[in-house]
């Protein structure tokens, strides 16, 4: 199949038109017509519902323009990496993580992979556990770094870091003093959460929930540093992964505590979406962070 081909198609079922289409490719609606008849002659399938207005992929065109997307995006990314090896110039890889691993975590895994890989333009973006998903999923970015990650069958999920879960005060709470908190003791405590589509706070009161023991939200946050702040001012206490309050820690601003019940931990992941075409430099990243995070 000509490269050529499957770019009007996949141009002819996003604008729904073909009228659009053959202006994009300076063609004839009559020439755009004859490149989807042979398509179709060459599957022996009807691809497009030509009859509706406006037209409409079959299930056979469903499944040929997931495919013919595909091949398009892994055509582009051979010829970048060609491209990139005749010029010397930089691969550059998209990664978009919710804010506190793209803070805490991914910095020392930066500085491993620019060891072997100097060249590359790593671009990170924080965003919402949402936004990431949705970033990925629809190409923009290549790797997506979120907390407890949920299954999609459109995505290629890999374990990332466990992060240990300890008790935030501050340190003029009474419980600051502790070297070890039973979790029991948060009963009715005044308690910084995350906003409630944060996978993290579902997470947090899944645990809280089965030890039966319920806090009192007096505040509620989407990302984690603003939690952070609310806890130093002693509004309330928290629960937060070990390794993002590591700098107020050691500054004295808040007292981490581990649970004497159990090791609490939050889940993280990499997310990749299904069939997406990565550079061979993309591919090291995932492996360093799986390696590494093993």
């Amino acid at each position: 199949m000509h490269i050529e081909t499957l770019k009007v198609f996949c141009d002819l079922a996003d604008s729904r038109s073909f009228s659009k289409t053959a202006e994009k490719h300076l063609l004839s609606q009559s020439a755009i017509s004859q490149r989807l008849a042979q398509l179709e002659l060459a599957h022996k399938c009807q691809l497009i519902a030509r009859k509706k207005r406006p037209i409409e992929l079959t299930t056979a065109g469903q499944v040929f323009y997931r495919a013919a997307k595909d091949i398009l995006e892994r055509h582009d990314q051979l010829k970048s990496e060609l491209n990139a090896l005749k010029t010397g110039t930089e691969t550059r890889i998209n990664v978009a993580a919710i804010f506190s691993i793209g803070m805490h975590n991914l910095p020392d895994y930066v500085k491993k992979f620019m060891i072997r890989h100097p060249n590359v333009n790593m671009h990170i973006e924080y965003f919402s556990a949402d936004k990431v998903y949705e970033l990925v999923l629809n190409g923009e970015f290549d790797i997506g770094l979120v907390a407890v990650p949920r299954k999609d069958k459109r995505l290629d999920v890999y374990e990332f870091e466990t992060e240990p879960l300890v008790l935030v005060c501050s340190p003029k709470h009474p419980l600051a003093g502790e070297s070890k908190v039973d979790i029991h003791k948060l009963q009715f405590e005044p308690f910084i959460a995350f906003e409630a589509e944060v996978p993290t706070r579902l997470w947090i009161d899944g645990i809280l929930s089965r030890y039966s023991t319920v806090v009192r939200p007096v505040m509620e946050f989407d990302n984690i540093e603003t939690v952070k702040r609310a806890v130093e001012i002693n509004a309330g206490v928290s629960i937060l992964p070990q390794a993002d309050i590591v700098q107020e820690v050691a500054g004295g601003t808040l007292k981490a505590i581990p649970f004497s019940n159990e090791r609490f931990v939050r889940p993280t992941g990499i997310i990749v979406r299904r069939g997406q075409a990565l550079s061979s430099a993309a591919r090291y990243l995932i492996e360093l962070l799986r390696k590494q995070a093993k």
